[in-house]
C-alpha cells in the first residue's frame, strides 16, 4: 500500500473547479474593497492588519479546496478554511456572543470533518491512494454496503458545512457575529464549497449508487428550504435573518443537485444535466445577492450600531444608496423578474415539472411535492423581505441611532453597486450563462458526449420547444410600462394640478414611531400559521401603581428552538454525562493510573494468547 502521506499534490481545473474558482473570486473582490471602509475607524490598525491576513488566507484556502486533486490535500485545505473562518467569527473576541458562536461553529465543523475523513479513509483502503482519479476507479468496485456508508458519511460531513437541516444550528449563530464582509464570503461562497464536495465526491467520484440517495437529499433539501425561510420570517436581527435565508437557499441549490441524482438513476440524462445546471445557476446567483445583502446589512450596522430592525426605520432618506442596493438584493432573493434569483428558481421548477411528466406515478407525486415546497419557499421569502426592507428603511426612525444614521463610505457603496449590477447581468444574460453551466454539468456528471442544448436561443430560455421567455424583453416591457405610467400620470396630474396635504392618519394626530407597524406584528400571521412547528409562547409583565392602575405592561413573544431543544440539548446532555463519568476515572491518583496500565497489559496478553 502506498505511503499515506505521499500527496502527489496537483491541481484539477476542469469545468466544475473553474466554476467554483470563479464564484469565490467574484465575491471576494467586492468584499475586499468593502472592508476598506467597513474596518476603518472602527478597529485599531493592528486589528485591521490581522483581519486582512486572515481574509487573504481564507480566500486562498477556499481556492485550494476547489482545485486540489488529492483527498488528503483536500482535507488539509478544508481544515485550514475551517480554522481561519473560526478566527474570523471570533474576530471581536470581547463579545461573549462571538465566542459562543465560534465555539458552536468549530465543534460542528470538526464533527463534519470527522465524517469526511472517515469516508476518505474507507476509499483509501480500497484505492491505496488519495488521488481523485484513482479513487474514482476504486469506487466502482466497492460493495453496495461500503458505498452506502461512504455516501452517508460524505452527506453528513458536507451537509454540516452547508448548513442543511438539521445540521444548520451553527450557521445562524456564526454568520451574524463575523464582520459583514466576512459574512458575505461565508454565506456567499464558503458554505458552497460543501456543494462542491457533494458533487465532486458523491456524484463524480463515488457515483450515485441507489435511487434512494437522491430521494434522501431531495427531502433534506425541501425541508431546509421551508424551515430556513420560516425561521427567517421570525427574526428581527437583520444578519441572523439573512443567515437563515442561507439555509433556505442551500436547500434550493440541493433541490437541483438531488433531482440530477434521481434523473441519473431513472435514465433521464438530459434532465439530469438540466437539473444540475439549474442548481449551479442558483449557487452563483445566491452568492451574488446574498453577498450583496450581507454588505448592505453591514452598512446599516456601521451607520447605526444595531442589527435589530425594530430599532431602525426611515433609513431610505438617510442612506439612499444602501437602501437601493438592499432593495435590489431583496427583489433578487425573492425571485422577481428580471433579476437573477428568478431565473435559477424558474429553471429548477422547470426541471421538476419536466421530470414529473417523464416519471412514474409515485415519482410524479414526489417531484410535484418538491416543486410545491420550492414555490412556497419563494412566496415566504418575498414576504420576509417585505418585512426586512419595510421595517428597516421605510416610515419613521424608531431610535436615535436611526435618526443620526449617515450614508457609508465610497468603497462600501462601490462594492454594493457592483453586486447590484451583477444581479441584473446574471438575470438578463441567463441564456448565455446557462449554456456555460450546461457544459459544467455535463463534465461533472461524466456526460460530455450528451447532446443537450435545451433549445437555448440567443437570450431566450425555452419552456418547451415552441415557447420562449426572453428576460431582456421582460425587462424592456417593465421599463417601458413604468415610463409610460409616469408620463400618463404627469399629463393627467401635472405639477400645476398637484396639491399637497398632510398624510391621512386615521384620525390620529402627532403620530410617531411608536404607532408604526412593527416586525413582530408583521410576522404574527405566519407565527400562527406555522405554530405547529414554531411552538410559540409569550411572556407578560405588569408593573402596577395600584390594584386598578397599570403603570407599564411588557409583552414578549418567542418561538421554541425546536432543533436545539429536542435534538442538540439531549445530545449535549449525553456527552456531558459521559464526560462526568470519565472524570471519575481520572482523579489524579498515580496509583490508579498504574493499575489501569497493569490491567491493560494483562488484557493484551490474554488477547494475544487467545488469537
Amino acid at each position: 500500500m502506498a505511503n499515506i502521506f505521499d500527496l502527489h499534490l496537483g491541481f484539477i481545473l476542469d469545468g466544475l473547479s473553474l466554476f467554483f474558482l470563479s464564484a469565490i473570486l467574484l465575491i471576494s473582490a467586492p468584499a475586499a474593497v468593502y472592508s476598506l471602509g467597513y474596518l476603518k475607524g472602527h478597529f485599531p490598525k493592528g486589528k485591521i492588519i490581522y483581519n486582512w491576513v486572515l481574509f487573504i488566507l481564507f480566500v486562498i484556502s477556499m481556492l485550494l479546496v476547489v482545485t486540489v486533486n488529492n483527498a488528503l490535500a483536500f482535507l488539509i485545505s478544508w481544515e485550514l478554511m475551517s480554522l481561519i473562518s473560526y478566527f474570523l467569527v471570533v474576530f471581536d473576541e470581547k463579545s461573549e456572543k462571538s465566542v459562543s458562536a465560534g465555539t458552536t461553529y468549530v465543534v460542528m465543523t470538526h464533527i463534519g470533518t470527522a465524517f469526511i475523513t472517515a469516508a476518505f479513509l474507507i476509499l483509501y483502503k480500497h484505492a491505496g491512494s488519495f488521488d481523485f482519479s484513482i479513487l474514482k476507479t476504486a469506487a466502482s468496485s466497492l460493495s453496495s454496503t461500503a458505498k452506502t456508508l461512504v455516501f452517508i458519511f460524505l452527506l453528513i460531513g458536507f451537509g454540516t458545512k452547508a448548513g442543511i437541516v438539521p445540521l444548520h444550528i451553527w450557521l445562524p449563530q456564526a454568520h451574524p457575529q463575523a464582520p459583514s464582509h466576512i459574512s458575505s464570503l461565508m454565506s456567499g461562497v464558503m458554505i458552497k464549497t460543501a456543494i462542491y464536495g457533494i458533487i465532486r465526491f458523491i456524484i463524480f467520484i463515488l457515483g450515485v449508487g441507489s435511487l434512494w440517495w437522491g430521494n434522501l437529499v431531495l427531502v433534506l433539501a425541501a425541508v431546509s428550504c421551508v424551515v430556513g425561510v420560516i425561521y427567517a420570517l421570525m427574526e428581527h436581527d437583520l444578519k441572523k435573518l439573512l443567515a437563515y435565508h442561507s439555509v433556505e437557499n442551500i436547500g434550493i441549490i440541493l433541490l437541483g443537485v438531488a433531482a440530477s441524482m434521481i434523473f441519473l438513476k431513472v435514465n433521464l440524462p438530459v434532465l439530469a444535466v438540466f437539473s444540475l445546471a439549474a442548481g449551479l445557476y442558483h449557487l452563483i446567483n445566491h452568492a451574488i445577492f446574498k453577498g450583496l445583502l450581507f454588505l448592505c446589512a453591514g452598512s446599516v450596522y456601521n451607520a447605526t450600531g444595531t442589527r435589530d430592525i425594530e430599532k431602525l426605520g426611515g433609513l431610505i432618506k438617510k442612506m439612499p444608496y444602501t437602501s437601493a442596493a438592499f432593495l435590489v438584493g431583496a427583489m433578487a432573493i425573492s425571485a422577481l423578474p428580471p433579476l437573477n434569483g428568478f431565473v435559477s428558481e424558474w429553471l429548477t421548477l422547470q426541471a421538476f415539472f419536466q421530470g414529473a411528466l417523464s416519471s412514474t406515478s409515485g415519482m410524479k407525486v414526489f417531484l410535484s411535492i418538491s416543486a410545491a415546497a420550492l414555490a412556497l419557499t419563494s412566496g415566504l421569502a418575498a414576504a420576509c423581505f417585505v418585512k426586512a426592507f419595510g421595517i428597516t428603511f421605510l416610515a419613521q426612525p424608531r431610535s436615535n441611532k436611526a435618526v443620526e444614521a449617515k450614508e457609508v463610505s465610497f468603497s462600501m457603496k462601490l462594492s454594493m453597486c457592483f453586486l447590484s449590477v451583477l444581479t441584473f447581468v446574471f438575470g438578463l444574460c441567463a441564456a448565455v450563462i446557462f449554456k456555460i453551466l450546461v457544459s459544467v454539468s455535463k463534465s461533472a456528471l461524466g456526460l460530455e458526449a450528451l447532446n443537450a442544448d435545451f433549445s437555448l436561443n440567443n437570450f431566450s430560455l425555452a419552456i418547451d420547444n415552441n415557447t420562449f421567455v426572453s428576460l431582456p424583453l421582460v425587462a424592456l416591457i417593465l421599463i417601458v410600462s413604468a415610463a409610460a405610467s409616469i408620463i400618463v400620470i404627469f399629463i393627467l396630474y401635472g405639477k400645476r394640478k398637484t396639491r399637497r396635504y398632510n398624510t391621512w392618519d386615521c384620525g390620529y394626530y402627532r403620530l410617531d414611531a411608536r404607532n408604526e407597524y412593527s416586525a413582530t406584528a408583521f410576522s404574527k400571521p405566519f407565527r400562527i400559521a406555522f405554530s405547529f412547528f414554531l411552538l410559540p409562547y409569550k411572556k407578560t409583565e405588569k408593573i402596577r401603581e395600584s390594584f386598578y392602575h397599570v403603570k407599564t405592561f411588557k409583552y414578549e413573544t418567542f418561538t421554541t428552538p425546536v432543533f436545539g431543544k429536542y435534538i442538540y440539548a439531549p445530545l449535549l446532555g449525553v456527552v456531558l454525562g459521559i464526560a462526568r463519568f470519565m472524570r471519575r476515572l481520572q482523579p489524579g491518583s498515580i496509583h490508579l493510573y498504574i493499575s489501569y496500565i497493569f490491567v491493560t497489559i494483562i488484557a493484551l496478553i490474554i488477547f494475544m494468547k487467545a488469537f
